[in-house]
């Protein structure tokens, strides 16, 4: 693990090492606890190389707050660094990040800041664009990893790299709390005993009103009031403000039509502490990772008749995509071309009837169901699934389906990347064995050995879990099944009443 307290350090470092490697960025202030570990854990999964940044920013602190008694322990962070796996540390003083007396500044949208912490802290978020600006400029990761905690701070850097067509994926990362229930943070170190016992009251309040909305009441006013409530006769807790918002826009919401943000700050003592829930009023997604022959999708067409939840085909999708390029007459190594063609087609599925396993596949308004299972583009699809910026617009696509929510879905890395947020996680596994003995009974092998079709399947699993693109990913919340011994409808079963089991 490399140390660089200077840029040029830094980007000769990265000039030197990334040859075609993707990286990724964990910007943080130092002081790292295990909610850090999990962000740097997840950019290990994703990246070849992983740099974290430490830097305690002074333009995100107004004047009367904690800038000089923020935690520093460098030797420490090192440490943990190091037993996690990073690859490189930038660690800056602030006369290497803010040379001169005056600085260029990064100002978000007024509407996304104004609310929130920005009533308290008007400077703070105009401070966080800035420096995450300049350290998606030095580094220029592939991906950037930040804690869903902050949710005003994630809302931000999306819509700066969005505005300032940054290449960049911003991953959000499940807040990581302590068996209290209390989100954990660097200012929690400055809890007595007796406010640490108190301030999971925080989080407790809003699944107070979490419940509330799940029986049926979605009005902001009266979830808001439910966490005010809760907290009002604690004594050592003062709450600065209750807002439901969208978590995209920060906007407040007066109901919750879709998806709402409900985000708190609070004193605990003298310590300001911030936590939030996403409420969500939608159908689940239910998203089915594992690797090939493990059922995936059988079991996905199955589940999706039998809930009346739509089957989000995404290879019908990338079918539709190889119809267009063909049609076109692109060739299939222009990827330029095919990229802008996918960035203006529009993919839309559809059902005859809740019952019904068969998707209907439309392209900008043509009806393409037939058209795109023909040999010819058979033959063609993996070398248009191969590129990733055609994986990138179509993950796009996916992703405003899954916004609605009421789908099911197979692949390698759907609830590690496309549906993060999806209520219910399956990865469907099955031994070598098991799914060597049906590709030999359920495709034909019936001439190829055993041995033989379990050495291909152990080489198609060691691509699938270190492909550059979608690789095979478990996600740590995601239920594991092993399909060994077990039927289809046993192994659709199992699902549905996990299903049922996330719907009450």
């Amino acid at each position: 693990m490399r140390l660089f307290t200077t840029k040029a350090g830094l980007l000769c470092y990265l000039e030197h090492h990334r040859q075609n490697q993707e990286v990724g960025l964990v910007p943080t202030m130092g002081s790292l606890h295990v909610g850090h570990l999990s962000l740097i854990e997840r950019a290990r999964l994703d990246n070849a190389i992983v740099v974290v940044s430490i830097f305690v920013n002074p333009l995100q602190f107004g004047p009367t707050e904690d800038f000089q008694q923020y935690p520093r322990q460098l030797d420490k962070d090192r440490q943990l660094c190091e037993q996690v796996g990073v690859d490189v540390i930038f660690a800056p003083s602030v006369e290497e990040m803010l040379p001169a007396n005056e600085n260029t500044q990064v100002i978000p949208p007024t509407k996304m800041i104004s609310g929130l912490c920005g009533h308290s802290r008007p400077i703070h978020f105009q401070g966080v664009a800035t420096i995450v600006a300049k350290l998606l400029n030095l580094v220029q990761p592939q991906r950037a990893y930040f804690g869903q905690k902050d949710a005003q701070q994630l809302a931000v850097i999306r819509r700066l790299v969005q505005d300032l067509d940054y290449n960049i994926e911003i991953v959000p990362c499940p807040i990581v709390r302590e068996e209290s229930g209390l989100a954990l943070s660097s200012r929690n170190r400055y809890l007595t005993e007796s406010q640490k016992s108190q301030a999971p009251l925080i989080y407790r309040a809003l699944q107070q009103a979490q419940k509330v909305f799940q029986a049926g009441n979605r009005n902001s006013t009266n979830l808001i009031e439910v966490v005010n409530s809760a907290l009002a006769l604690v004594q050592d807790i003062q709450v600065e403000y209750v807002e439901l918002v969208d978590p995209t826009t920060m906007m407040p919401l007066t109901q919750v039509d879709r998806v709402g943000l409900l985000a708190i700050a609070a004193y605990v003592g003298p310590t300001r502490l911030i936590d939030n829930l996403l409420l969500r009023h939608r159908k689940p997604i239910v998203a089915i990772d594992g690797p090939a022959g493990a059922g995936k999708s059988t079991v996905t067409r199955r589940l999706a008749k039998a809930l009346g939840l739509m089957h989000l085909d995404t290879g019908a999708m990338y079918r539709a995509i190889t119809w267009r390029v063909m049609r076109a007459g692109i060739k299939l190594e222009d990827e330029p071309a095919i990229t802008e063609l996918v960035s203006q087609s529009q993919i839309s599925l559809t059902t005859d009837d809740a019952q019904s396993a068969a998707v209907r596949v439309w392209l900008d308004g043509e009806e393409v169901t037939q058209k795109i299972r023909s040999p010819e583009v058979t033959a063609n699809v993996p070398a248009i699934a191969a590129q990733s910026a055609v994986r990138r617009e179509l993950v796009k696509q996916q992703q405003s389906w899954g916004s609605q929510g009421g789908i099911v879905a197979e692949g390698r890395d759907l609830g590690t990347h496309v549906f993060p947020d999806a209520e219910l996680k399956i990865f469907l596994t099955a031994s070598v064995s098991e799914r060597a003995r049906r590709r030999q009974q359920d495709l034909g092998f019936e001439n190829t050995s055993l041995a033989e079709l379990e050495r291909d399947i152990q080489e198609r699993d060691f691509k699938d879990m270190n492909r550059t693109i979608a690789p095979l990913r478990k996600a740590v919340d995601a239920i594991e099944i092993n399909t060994d011994g077990l039927s289809i409808a046993q192994v659709t079963d199992k699902i549905i009443s996990l299903y049922n089991q996330v719907l009450n």
